[in-house]
């Protein structure tokens, strides 16, 4: 067999054994997991996920999702429970220990000094007559028949297994919470996922000069607004500031096609009525959606009539929306 062939035949197999496994997993819903998720959802502490090797590192992804969809968890290595890190399991607190076999020394360490603590113990365990399994409260069962790796032995169905079954976990309980998007953008104000729950067109705008006209306004002083504010675009607005309408590039181009005489063309002339316009309050996804839906690349901002300023495609694309 040569080389590419052995490649796309490993890979291949190695998702046919781990997609196998995971559809065994779902018979893993259970009572016992039933009362996993309702144990933690009741709890007045934390949920202390440990574990060793491969397993801990799962650990700490699951621990990451428990607390960015509150559900506040902390990671303990199982290693370094028995060294000072036991000190951070307190009352009420529940603990999820995962381990593939359940049998090896640093969890038959750990299991009766978690035992004493008189916590609630969770085992994430593919074999459930293990020691880890036979003293914990509640087992989540993460059967599977082989490693995908060619020598059965590489941490790979086993922690797919793991991972699979801590988002079980932290999306029950996100259905339990009523966890909802504002909730979401709370605990995650960064990065472009933050930007796209939290920004707002008020956060947007403000960061432009304010293009406007009177109604009367020359032809020269509208191209000399659009020009000097650099945003492609002016509002028509009155003495109250309340808005008529809008003037493009696209506008001054069609009056030129059409008018014998630009000299003596006003505003009123130009511009276009009812366009398209977003509240400062709306979120700048929405923005970016009204421009998608009506192939515009400007949005003047209206709140009850009032002209406030213009949000441009540009600043969305800026803030990694597009």
């Amino acid at each position: 067999m040569n080389k590419d062939n052995l490649i796309v035949k490993t890979a291949s197999e190695t998702i046919i054994i781990e997609l196998h496994a995971l559809q065994h997993l779902q018979n893993s819903i259970n009572q016992d997991f039933i009362h996993t998720v309702k144990t933690i959802y009741e709890t007045t502490g934390r949920v202390v996920v440990t574990g060793i090797g491969k397993s801990a590192i799962v650990a700490q992804k699951i621990v990451a999702t428990f607390n960015s969809t509150g559900t506040p968890a902390l990671f303990m290595h199982a290693a370094d429970a028995i060294h000072g890190d036991l000190g951070m399991i307190q009352a009420h607190d529940v603990v999820i220990c995962i381990s593939k076999s359940g049998d090896t020394p640093e969890i038959k360490a750990l299991v009766p000094l978690l035992k004493n603590l008189d916590v609630a113990l969770i085992a994430m365990v593919s074999n459930k007559t293990s020691y880890l399994g036979a003293q914990a409260n509640y087992i989540l069962h993460t059967p599977i028949e082989r490693e995908a790796d060619p020598n059965n032995l590489a941490p790979t169905t086993s922690t797919t297994a793991q991972m699979v079954m801590g988002d079980a976990v932290a999306t029950a309980l996100i259905a339990l919470r009523g966890f909802s998007v504002q909730d979401f953008a709370q605990y995650h104000p960064g990065g472009v996922l933050g930007k796209q729950l939290n920004l707002r067109v008020a956060d947007i705008y403000i960061h432009h000069e304010r293009p406007y006209v009177a109604p009367s306004a020359s032809l020269k002083s509208i191209i000399m607004e659009i020009t000097s504010k650099r945003l492609g675009v002016t509002a028509v607005i009155d003495e109250k500031d309340q808005l008529l309408g809008i003037i493009t590039d696209g506008d001054l181009r069609r009056m030129l096609e059409h008018n014998e005489d630009p000299r003596t063309a006003v505003a009123t002339d130009i511009m276009s009525h009812n366009p398209s316009t977003i509240t400062s309050s709306a979120m700048a996804t929405e923005a970016l959606a009204l421009m998608k839906t009506r192939s515009i690349t400007q949005l003047l901002v209206v709140d009850e009539g009032q002209y406030l300023g213009v949000v441009h495609l540009h600043d969305l694309i800026k803030e990694g929306l597009v």
